[in-house]
């Protein structure tokens, strides 16, 4: 079983052939090719290499599969006694990717 574990805007991801991620949003359009080469972990299942700090040889090729936004999520400020209420919302941007391979 062949993974790595790989940083992508300063949150680390274990992927596997096949998997789609949510990561921060990046500038690619939809279909765009994207190669991630900074790889803390890689594991083909028989031998684990570990980065100091990155995995040197190892290169992981990725496809945009769209720009999505996330579930908006509502902040509500209360102060008491004082007539102080406000409310605002927040919906994070994200670029979902599949891997579609993995370069040990």
């Amino acid at each position: 079983m062949t993974y790595a574990i790989v940083e992508c805007g300063n949150k680390q991801y274990k992927i596997k052939k096949g998997s789609v991620i949510d990561v921060e949003l990046l500038d690619k359009n939809k279909n765009d090719l994207l190669e991630i080469n900074t790889i803390l972990l890689a594991s083909d299942g028989k031998d684990v290499k570990i980065g100091t700090p990155y995995v040197k040889s190892a290169l992981i090729k990725c496809r945009v599969l769209d720009n999505i936004k996330d579930k908006k999520v509502v902040v509500f400020k209360y102060k008491s006694k004082s007539n102080y209420h406000k409310k605002t919302g927040h919906r994070q941007k994200y670029t979902r990717l599949v891997v579609e391979d993995i370069a040990l």
